[in-house]
């Protein structure tokens, strides 16, 4: 059994990280959930031996926490396991070299450094971005204790993970010879660090801002299959569905509807620039031309003509067309603004150029591999009612920072429209709305959000959840909501410094460790 002990205890540090995540209810654990790896850092001097180790660590966590991911694509979610927990253990890696060459003080600086770059660069649109598991996410259940976010982001709550972990595993080996006079310096500035940040959250909090009520916005969760929505076609039947449920709440001064991802949705996509010449869509129009006061934010599954090659057109029948998973902002009068979902999901919507040679491997939901088209600019969309909405299709709510430029551009309401359906009813569901909460308290701007089926809600600036739907319930909500953009929080305007911070740091400290090996060899 000794044999096997550290495999044990990376284990149970993969467990204690899966079972702080959302939706458990045991949040704090995370605050010691990396004493586990810092253990056996220190007492496995091989670093291939820690490799393996801080392996078990990731991959454990990955797949316990993300197993869902599998109902979508199973090749998908084997290649995203192995992958992200090979690309997880590198800033651990980084940290044991590091303290090797410049010293434990200096080794710790470099672990919160390289763990908070890695999470930047995962961040960043580079083929295999999955933020998912970034560190400050764990605590989208508890926005009482984060409001602080409004100036750091995420990064500050992974900040505050690794400090508070470093120091309780300081205590414990200070503290784990009986024969060595017991140390509480370590516990008590882990203890002062747990309180400070929350006490602080939460006096920060007391006077919140409860703008005049001007308008409603409806939003729908159809409860549609989206298995059965690419497979059967049954358009008509779903658009009827859409327009009843709409119609249960649509009063005199809604402002603005929301319809979930891809609700317009048919074979071969809806040509952008003839819309209203699409018969299938007669039924649409009347429902808009009924309520001609109306704006209707709608996920929607198109295509445009191009008139040469593009870098993401594709080809049929001699005609360049490039596809996307879009969004469109219409009313009565016909189409307004559409927008293309900028973050492509990794595997099924896109890859980096270097695993091409796997599309073959992925399983098609809604798109093809590679083959959607995206937005580069982020263009807030204006509706005649007053509301300037920054748009979210799918998984792009996870990205703090690119939502962030939304709220900078005066956008005053977030909306996320997705089709969380893909996962079946699992924690993704779950995991996924409560990371809309982040995005509300650091823009502080409120969140309408449409899912083909659970969690459908409205998110108010300060994180806190309103009317949500249960998975598989078939829905129609409405909130009174005050479009306000005149408050740019201090991460609105100057971005995720915290992370460049520590992408600087790295670089430098990289830089030295490297010169110092340098400097050796030559000496030897």
């Amino acid at each position: 059994m000794k044999k096997y002990t550290n495999l044990v205890i990376a284990i149970s540090c993969g467990i204690l990280l899966w079972a702080s995540w959302p939706a458990s209810p045991l949040t704090f654990l995370i605050f010691v959930a990396w004493v586990p790896l810092l253990w056996l850092e220190s007492k496995v001097s091989s670093r291939k031996k820690f490799f393996g180790l801080t392996y078990a660590v990731m991959f454990v966590w990955n797949v316990a926490t993300t197993w869902w991911i599998w109902n979508a694509s199973a090749p998908g979610a084997v290649a995203a396991f192995l992958a992200n927990s090979l690309i997880m253990c590198l800033p651990w890696l980084g940290y044991k070299i590091a303290k090797k060459w410049l010293g434990e003080t200096k080794g710790f600086l470099a672990l919160i450094a390289f763990w908070m770059c890695f999470e930047y660069i995962h961040l960043l649109d580079w083929g295999l971005s999955w933020p998912w598991l970034t560190l400050g996410n764990v605590f989208a259940m508890h926005p009482g204790w984060i409001q602080w976010y409004e100036y750091t982001g995420t990064s500050g709550g992974t900040l505050w993970v690794l400090t508070v972990n470093i120091f309780l595993f300081l205590h414990l080996q200070r503290n784990f010879n009986r024969q060595t006079a017991k140390k509480y310096k370590y516990l008590i500035y882990a203890i002062i660090l747990l309180i400070l940040p929350i006490t602080t959250s939460m006096l920060g909090s007391i006077h919140k801002r409860s703008p005049g009520i001007k308008s409603n916005v409806v939003v729908v969760q159809p409860n549609i299959d989206p298995y059965e929505k690419v497979s059967t076609g049954t358009f008509e039947a779903q658009l009827e569905k859409l327009i009843r449920y709409s119609e249960k709440e649509i009063d005199d001064n809604t402002a603005l509807l929301v319809w979930p991802e891809t609700a317009l949705y048919m074979p071969g996509g809806i040509d952008e620039d003839h819309m209203q010449e699409n018969y299938l869509l007669n039924p649409f129009f009347a429902f808009l031309k009924k309520h001609p006061n109306l704006s209707l934010f709608t996920g929607i599954e198109s295509f445009k003509i191009v008139p040469s090659p593009t870098k993401y057109s594709q080809e049929f029948n001699g005609i360049n067309y490039e596809a996307y998973n879009g969004a469109v902002l219409i009313d009565s009068s016909g189409p307004h603004q559409f927008y293309h979902k900028s973050k492509l999901v990794p595997g099924v919507e896109t890859l980096p150029w270097f695993l091409r040679f796997i599309d073959k491997w992925f399983e098609k939901f809604g798109g093809t591999t590679a083959g959607y088209a995206k937005q580069t600019e982020r263009k807030v969309i204006e509706e005649k009612n007053g509301f300037k909405i920054a748009p979210a299709i799918c998984y792009e709510s996870i990205y703090g920072e690119f939502m962030s430029q939304y709220a900078d551009k005066g956008a005053n309401l977030i909306c996320i429209v997705t089709n969380d359906g893909w996962w079946k009813k699992t924690p993704g569901h779950k995991q996924h709305m409560n990371y809309a909460r982040l995005r509300a308290i650091e823009t502080r701007r409120w969140v309408a959000r449409s899912a083909n089926t659970g969690i459908s809600c409205f998110i108010d600036p300060y994180g806190t959840v309103y009317q949500p739907k249960p998975y598989n319930t078939a829905a129609a909500i409405k909130m009174n909501i005050s479009p306000d953009n005149r408050y740019k929080t201090f991460f609105v305007r100057n971005g995720d410094l915290l992370s460049k911070l520590m992408v600087t740091l790295s670089i430098l400290l990289l830089g030295w460790t490297t010169t110092l090996k340098i400097r050796k060899r030559f000496a030897e």
